[in-house]
């Protein structure tokens, strides 16, 4: 195994062991869910926007560890990011987890690159992040506060 495989692998298990902004998001004032019944993931990602900034973002659900990694490195690359910085990350993402191209740059999202040659788990990994543009969009359940 290479050098690189090993980084990429270390860096699903550790966000998948150790989740980063996990939970519910108490001050979200949106939210969305994704579902992936062919598996039985689940994800529910909470957002507090300040104009189109993500300020806050938390997730939670449960999944295999593609999916609860996935949902955790999402979560630290888009908050902070406008909506429209955020949906760009997610199309990149997409590419990667479905050609399997990572970018030049050595990024913790290249980690998920792999799982083109998994097609079943593409949906796995791209959960948490369907869920969070959906949260984005007018659309989405917007919570009272």
């Amino acid at each position: 195994m290479s050098d690189l495989t090993d980084l990429y692998q270390q860096v699903i298990l550790d966000h998948n062991r150790r989740p980063r902004n996990r939970g519910v998001l108490p001050t979200a004032n949106r939210v969305a869910h994704g579902d992936n019944p062919t598996c039985g993931d689940q994800c529910s990602v909470y957002l507090r926007l300040e104009g189109e900034r993500i300020a806050e973002i938390s997730f939670e659900g449960q999944g295999c560890a593609i999916s609860q990694a996935s949902a955790s490195l999402m979560t630290t690359q888009i908050k902070g990011k406008t909506a429209a910085e955020a949906s760009s990350l997610s199309e990149n993402f997409h590419h990667i987890v479905t050609t399997g191209q990572a970018p030049e740059e050595i990024s913790d999202l290249a980690a998920f690159a792999g799982v083109h040659a998994y097609p079943a788990r593409i949906k796995c990994a791209t959960l948490g992040w369907h869920a969070a543009m959906e949260a984005l969009r007018e659309k989405a359940e917007t919570l009272k506060s």
